[in-house]
């Protein structure tokens, strides 16, 4: 016979999109997400009288405002948590750049990898730091396998491969080949921005409880990329008001995606678009510095106000050379690529993200009887002179998820 007490194995965090302010996802369509921990619950402000009484009490105490808050808490893959990051970016994913299947599209085993004699990989929209598979080469070894781009130009392209050294056969053009960037790509833009709101719902089966968190935005991301152990992810989400009940909210809804965990040993690391010596942790923060404000006449406050989306983040990596630590001394702008993979399979799935411009805050160095590390904080910075036509976005962060 169960205790009645309410078990975290059998609680389930499900949530679907909203249409916009106040209108409460329908009760179909919603997903159930995985999840670690998530922390989402109704918050009240609290007010105490503060008169002086001859009875020295205090004789009135009131609560005032409601607001949700909290995190959601996960171990990242590609697909699952599209949709948030999708949120705290203002922007919805969407389809990769192609080629469109060309005859004047070459390949070689060394640099540039890619060629072409007619169009452009710039015009098309291929960017460093982009994910992409080919189709159509005669070689097998070509086809469907992720590489990342380290330098485009209109007529060549240079990768390297995601999982192993680059292991590209030499072949002439000819043939019907399609380079794309696969799966789907999106950036912090800059005009047109979404103003998504969720829905998202506890629902705790062996109690049968529902809370239910409405007109909820995703007001920061935190991805935390360690040498060892799985890649995770924490949405910190704010939100206007909750409902309850003894029945499901979400009714059938989708059941969790299946896709592997990304590990950061599985995947590439560039700086200025080459490889950055020996990466040991990363860490990214995507903060959307949301507010929410309380008016007179109502419980509920009126809106979750967006803010100017700050970028930031660390990485730590092994003292080699000079090249990260003069970033710090000489101010120098550089720029930063992670791609994490769920398996060493050619097409694995993956999670990329391409920070165009940065600069470096510090560069502590460790001390101790083992190998020395350095420390290297960063702030990401609008790429102004990327976009159309460039090699790089027009933005501070652009993330590229293959099941999206």
């Amino acid at each position: 016979m169960s205790s009645g007490i309410a078990q975290g194995v059998r609680k389930q965090l499900r949530y679907a999109k909203q249409a916009g302010l106040g209108a409460i996802a329908a009760t179909t369509g919603g997903s159930i997400l995985r999840r670690t921990q998530s922390t989402l619950d109704l918050n009240k402000t609290s007010y105490q009288a503060t008169e002086i009484r001859s009875d020295y009490q205090v004789a009135d105490f009131r609560l005032g405002t409601r607001s949700v808050a909290g995190d959601i808490s996960g171990e990242l893959s590609p697909g699952t948590y599209a949709d948030l990051i999708a949120g705290v970016l203002r922007s919805p994913f969407a389809a990769g750049v192609t080629t469109g299947a060309q005859t004047t599209i070459a390949a070689s085993a060394v640099a540039p990898h890619f060629t072409r004699t007619a169009g452009s990989f710039l015009a098309d929209g291929f960017k460093v730091g982009d994910v992409i598979r080919a189709s159509g080469f005669t070689h097998a070894s070509n086809n469907n396998t992720n590489f990342m781009l380290v330098d485009v130009e209109d007529e060549a392209m240079t990768v390297v491969q995601l999982n192993g050294p680059v292991g590209i056969a030499t072949e002439v053009s000819g043939g019907n080949v399609t380079l794309a960037v696969a799966g789907k790509k999106a950036i912090i833009p800059s005009s047109g921005f979404a103003d998504t709101y969720f829905t998202f719902e506890h629902w705790f089966s062996d109690i049968a409880q529902s809370e239910v968190f409405t007109d909820c935005k995703v007001s920061q991301l935190d991805l935390s990329l360690p040498a060892t152990g799985m890649s995770t992810i924490k949405a910190a989400v704010m939100g206007l008001n909750m409902q309850t009940g003894q029945a499901a909210y979400f009714t059938a809804p989708a059941p969790e995606t299946t896709s592997g965990i990304l590990a950061a040993v599985n995947g590439v690391v560039l700086s200025g678009g080459k490889p950055a010596g020996i990466v040991t942790g990363a860490t990214l923060t995507v903060n959307g510095t949301l507010t929410t404000g309380a008016v007179v006449g109502s419980n509920v406050m009126p809106d979750v106000f967006d803010g100017t989306i700050k970028v930031s983040g660390q990485i730590t990596a092994y003292f080699q050379d000079a090249k990260l630590r003069d970033q710090f001394v000489n101010e120098t702008e550089s720029s930063l690529s992670f791609a994490m993979t769920t398996s060493n399979a050619p097409n694995a799935d993956f999670l990329a993200f391409t920070l165009p411009r940065i600069k470096v805050s510090s560069a502590k160095k460790d001390d101790g009887e083992k190998g020395l590390s350095l420390t290297i904080p960063f702030t990401a910075l609008k790429n102004i002179a990327g976009g159309a036509g460039t090699a790089s976005d027009a933005t501070t962060v652009s993330f590229q998820d293959s099941l999206a």
